[in-house]
């Protein structure tokens, strides 16, 4: 399986999962586009990525921006969505309705609304991936909003599975990542005495499961979980 002389896009691209993916795709040959909404970040993951990779800064909440975005592209053959926010944890008692709701804005409504700016830009054998989460099957206290994102993302891949077809659509399910989204927001020690595999991810467990999904013509409405056992500790 290889990704050569394909292009890549990478929404979130530039740090954590998202640049880790890039740089794997690119490995594979892969010519990569990274957006993300701080152009610092651009500029940096650019950095590290092959000359031939080109980045844009762009507010993934902003419909306008998004299709400005991919209107100015040339087609390419995968979308890769892995833009997130810091981690939203809301008791329900005490929940603010406003940041529950915001919660949502980046990584459900940017991802539906990344798919339906890029879709027709995608060609033939191409395929998106987007990102859920473990949280959506197994919950902790607090967990009420970020577990309703995850549960949403994975509705909505076999929606647009069937909605999209023969485009493939398929997303990652990671559990606990050390990435910089989450810094100072999660006891990874703590995390990790509770997996089976005895660590939390990193940014490169996760990233195979994205080219994975790429390379493979046979899966479309598939959620491939990396979680190190989260699900079943």
């Amino acid at each position: 399986m290889t990704l050569q002389d394909q292009r890549v896009v990478v929404l979130g691209g530039t740090s954590g999962i998202g640049l880790a993916t890039a740089e794997l795709a690119a490995a594979q040959g892969a010519t990569i586009i990274v957006a993300s909404s701080n152009p610092d970040s651009v500029k940096g993951a650019l950095e590290t990525l092959p000359d031939s990779a080109t980045g844009e800064a762009v507010d993934l909440t902003n419909s306008g921006e998004v299709a400005a975005f991919f209107d100015r592209l040339e087609p390419f053959d995968h979308l890769v969505f892995t833009a997130g926010e810091s981690l939203t944890l809301l008791e329900v008692g005490t929940m603010d309705l406003d940041k529950a709701r915001k919660a949502f804005e980046v990584r459900y409504f940017g991802a539906l609304g990344a798919v339906g700016a890029a879709a027709s830009k995608i060609r033939p054998g191409g395929s998106v991936v987007l990102t859920t989460g473990a949280a959506g099957d197994r919950p902790a206290p607090g967990w009420s909003v970020a577990a309703s994102i995850c549960g949403a993302v994975d509705s909505l891949v076999r929606a647009l599975a069937v909605e999209l077809a023969p485009l493939r659509v398929n997303a990652v399910k990671p559990g606990v990542v050390r990435t910089p989204l989450w810094a100072g927001a999660m006891d990874y020690e703590q995390a990790a005495g509770g997996l089976p595999v005895r660590r939390v991810g990193e940014p490169e467990d996760i990233a195979a499961a994205y080219v994975f999904l790429m390379n493979e013509p046979f899966a479309t409405g598939s959620i491939v979980s990396v979680d190190g056992g989260h699900v079943i500790a």
